[in-house]
């Protein structure tokens, strides 16, 4: 089953459950490409409308490709390549259907779902059946808005520590982390 990993900056949840945008950080462009060149993802996509985002995106990667820091890092330049950046989530799932030949499946991960989730096994198990490709989906600020995961095709159970106040606020970086782990251990 081919993998694909998405950072949604947009439509995102605000700290009002309004809808926001959110910036692109220079940790999740280079963390989260680490961990799917990792865990075997196709491509991750960072969408944002924001065309000075992109701008910022393409100077991060240009800079990692140069001659002199490739050599220096070539690890960092390898799973950098993986990056591609969207506009939207629509236009995301138009490349992948692209590269793909058909439409994915879509995964919405989110801290607070209770209801109408699925383990990380049961997704891969489905997608097995017929070898359709993932679209695994984060979200950044306070989550992915409804939607995003209303329409998503499955929903991932959240990630529960072992705090006993019932803390659960990781950063997005370790949640693609913790979920690329245990994809990869369920397929």
């Amino acid at each position: 089953m081919n993998k694909y990993l998405g950072l949604l900056h947009h439509p995102i949840l605000g700290r009002k459950d309004e809808i926001i945008t959110t910036s692109v950080t220079n940790l999740d462009i280079h963390d989260i490409a680490r961990t799917c060149r990792t865990f075997g993802f196709k491509k991750y996509f960072i969408i944002t409308p924001v065309q000075k985002q992109h701008a910022l995106i393409k100077t991060i990667l240009d800079h990692w490709n140069t001659d002199m820091e490739s050599s220096y890092n070539p690890d960092r330049t390898s799973a950098l390549s993986y990056i591609e950046i969207s506009n939207s989530y629509e236009d995301a799932l138009t490349r992948i259907k692209e590269i793909e030949g058909k439409e994915p499946k879509t995964v919405a991960t989110c801290a607070k779902f209770q209801e109408e989730t699925q383990s990380e096994q049961e997704v891969c198990q489905a997608l097995q059946v017929d070898n359709t490709p993932m679209f695994l989906i984060f979200g950044t600020g306070w989550g992915l808005h409804a939607s995003i995961t209303d329409r998503a095709d499955y929903r991932l159970h959240p990630i529960y520590g072992d705090a006993s106040d019932d803390y659960n606020h990781l950063s997005v970086r370790s949640a693609v982390a913790i979920y690329a782990d245990r994809i990869a251990r369920s397929l």
